[in-house]
């Protein structure tokens, strides 16, 4: 799909969502069957200052995911969630809604909840401020469980693990789930081990790669895209810590050491993301193939 194909549905410019969302009101934006996205975004990263604004084949990072969330079917509303009047003022500038949150949030998901409290949409998208290629038909695959299930509280995305390098690639996360799609662990380790097929750990990799291959299931990375039911979400934001969120730092863990079920939707989508400056030209090319 072309990014410039479609224009994002959001046109006017708000420095918080409507009157009638911050009172608990329905917005007249959203039919009964769209959610609201919500694009998390910080000026402060650690790994890259600035990184929302970094320009990618003409425009800020943060435009392209949001002129691609906005091309979701399932979307009524985008929002982009920020602590830095820079990256609020971008926003404002391409014509999208952007909120200012608080700066004391000390993860994206407390930016998120801050934002859904606000509103009255059923269903809020968390999309990721650093998936500048995010395809809006991920989004809507996302979305569908929710849609179709009223008991689901909480959805993800996940894509199959081509390579060994991918598989032992720490800054990748991994999900394993059951039969009915429902996540059982996430972890950046290697998940599943294949211990048939693969023997030793400490001679495994080498000795798979001069055998001139891969096994023919590797794994499946996880998409960090989640949509909530808003109702979970701001329980969720108040949960405690748990002790293997803390250990793997990934916030979806606290979901399932509390007891609460995250169906993963299997897609062909492969995400790509910009962590590091390292990350930019790469998807610059990628992105002047698709223009």
């Amino acid at each position: 799909m072309n990014p410039n194909s479609t224009p994002p549905r959001s046109r006017s410019t708000a420095h918080h969502p409507s009157s009638d969302e911050a009172t608990g009101g329905p917005s007249p934006q959203l039919s009964s069957t769209q959610a609201v996205a919500i694009i998390p975004a910080r000026y402060a990263s650690s790994r890259f200052p600035g990184k929302a604004l970094v320009d990618l084949a003409g425009k800020p990072m943060i435009q392209w995911v949001y002129e691609r969330t906005s091309q979701a079917a399932g979307v009524g509303e985008v929002l982009v969630a920020t602590d830095d009047a820079r990256i609020l003022a971008v926003v404002h500038g391409f014509g999208g809604h952007a909120v200012m949150t608080s700066a004391e949030h000390p993860t994206g998901t407390d930016r998120l909840a801050e934002v859904a409290a606000m509103l009255a949409a059923e269903l809020i998208v968390n999309v990721q401020g650093d998936e500048p290629l995010i395809e809006p038909a991920a989004i809507d695959a996302a979305i569908a469980p929710c849609m179709a299930d009223p008991t689901l509280v909480m959805s993800t995305l996940r894509c199959p693990i081509p390579t060994l390098d991918e598989l032992f690639d720490i800054s990748i996360t991994k999900v394993v789930c059951d039969a009915q799609d429902f996540a059982l662990y996430f972890s950046k380790a290697p998940l599943p081990y294949h211990r048939d097929g693969w023997g030793p750990l400490a001679s495994m990799v080498a000795r798979l790669r001069l055998a001139g291959g891969t096994p023919p299931v590797v794994g499946w990375r996880h998409i960090g895209l989640y949509v909530y039911r808003r109702t979970f979400l701001l329980e969720f934001a108040r949960l405690p810590q748990t002790p293997l969120e803390r250990l793997e730092q990934l916030e979806q863990l606290r979901a399932l050491e509390h007891g609460y079920r995250i169906k993963v939707v299997p897609t062909p989508y492969v995400s790509v993301g910009v962590d590091t400056p390292e990350d930019v030209a790469k998807v610059r090319r990628l992105l002047r193939g698709k223009t």
